[in-house]
């Protein structure tokens, strides 16, 4: 299956009025214009439509916005990794031959402050069983804390890695300055500040070892992609921009991630995810037949830092226990091994939840065609995509470009890796027009 079509708006802080704009259809709607523009694709292709947002089922609102109507339009939601389940559904409807071309979306509007979701307002939560294990940790081996549960999650995660690895905080900081560092060339990305690494580590404290610019904002936006099959490639002359998926998988917790009767010292990382990430990793290398050493760019879910860290094991980009050690020696940037979110990844890109996984596609799409200019991750053949949504499920996706396909010409003239100076979009009725011509 093959990604033909990326779009996306850029990633906004929320605004504190929750009745000003843009809204979700209207940000939709600029990622769905830019993918079809990008594939050079009438709107009248898009056999079905998903479309993931974790506060609303808006699909059918967002698309009829702009004139999508009379195709099955489906509503995921899904945590933090709802984009690539948009991305997965598309893609297994193209693959299991009920369509020759998919749409997958992600949009998001979110309040700002702090991501909530843990709880506390008298009935279940989709972290009921996240939280008691790290709360038994708590009582055992770390001090209570008044931060949201999501910090505390994912830093008290990093203190096992500490306790049992050696890692440092100065590691998790490191993390932080790269990410902030290669957000300065993406201009869809909400923060593009470059800051050193003491004042990583100087900014105000969340949850130790995690300060505020480890940390993932809440953030507004959308992204998109056209999702079709290799018969729709060839027919529509979409080779040299075709990226394909080689391998996917979608996996969700094992008891044991949970199991509070038997603390450990990995029961915090393995209640963030870890587990189903590692399972999702290796049943991807076993689809394609590569390992971690064949990919040289990534885009990884940090929400937070130590997340980052600890994904680089999961992936086997790093041994377990070395993922500090990956990321001081430089191998996790420019110049090193891999490129490790090269958008600057949660932390800096933005995480409007819905769009996140799909925000990740793109990136990797955008480098696999060398369109990245200033941010371009030289030689990358091979991309790697994680996706994490705690309560739960782990999506891992890995891309490449066919090598008959190197030589062949762009459809399109200009590729929207770098960004629009606006974000007006076309009507559906113009891009019938334009694609009608190419």
């Amino acid at each position: 299956m093959f990604v033909v079509g990326n779009g996306m708006s850029k990633f906004h802080k929320p605004k504190k009025d929750p009745s000003e704009g843009p809204h979700f259809h209207q940000l939709a709607k600029v990622a769905v214009t830019r993918a079809l523009q990008d594939a050079t694709i009438s709107p009248d292709l898009i056999e079905q439509a998903v479309v993931g947002c974790t506060s609303a089922p808006v699909g059918q609102r967002a698309l009829y916005d702009m004139g999508m109507f009379n195709i099955p339009i489906y509503n995921v939601s899904n945590a933090c990794s709802t984009g690539s389940n948009a991305l997965i559904l598309a893609r297994q409807f193209v693959e299991g031959g009920l369509n020759e071309c998919a749409l997958a979306v992600g949009v998001e509007k979110m309040a700002p402050g702090p991501l909530g979701g843990g709880g506390g307002g008298g009935g279940p939560s989709r972290k009921d069983f996240n939280l008691p294990s790290m709360f038994e940790v708590q009582g055992k081996k770390f001090a209570p804390s008044d931060a949201p549960p999501n910090p505390q999650l994912f830093g008290n995660a990093g203190k096992e890695h500490m306790a049992k690895y050696g890692t440092t905080p100065e590691h998790f900081a490191m993390i932080g300055e790269k990410n902030h560092r290669h957000s300065v060339n993406n201009p869809y990305a909400q923060f593009r500040d470059v800051y050193s690494l003491e004042d990583i580590k100087n900014a105000p404290m969340i949850h130790d070892p995690l300060t505020k610019l480890q940390c993932s904002p809440t953030s507004d936006g959308s992204a998109a992609c056209i999702v079709c099959s290799e018969d729709f490639v060839k027919k529509h002359g979409l080779e040299g921009q075709a990226v394909e998926i080689i391998g996917q998988s979608m996996q969700t917790d094992d008891y044991q991630s949970f199991d509070i009767d038997n603390v450990n010292d990995r029961t915090c990382i393995d209640s963030v995810g870890f587990p189903m990430a590692s399972k999702a990793a290796n049943e991807v290398y076993s689809q394609t037949g590569l390992s971690a050493d064949d990919v040289q760019v990534v885009e990884l879910h940090d929400c937070f830092s130590c997340n980052e860290l600890l994904t680089y094991e999961a992936l086997q980009l790093a041994e377990e226990g070395k993922g500090g050690e990956l990321v001081e020696s430089g191998n996790a940037t420019y110049g090193g091994k891999f490129v490790i979110n090269p958008s600057g990844g949660l932390i800096s890109k933005g995480h409007p939840l819905g769009a996140t996984g799909i925000a990740q596609c793109n990136e990797l799409c955008w480098q696999l065609r060398g369109e990245a200019a200033a941010r371009q991750v030289d030689g990358a053949k091979v991309a790697l995509q994680h996706n994490l949504g705690l309560g739960g499920n782990c999506v891992i996706t890995m891309y490449k470009r066919p090598d008959e396909w190197l030589g062949k010409p762009l459809k399109r003239a200009v590729s929207g890796a770098m960004g629009f100076d606006t974000e007006d979009v076309p009507d559906l009725d113009t891009l019938r027009e334009q694609s009608a011509k190419l």
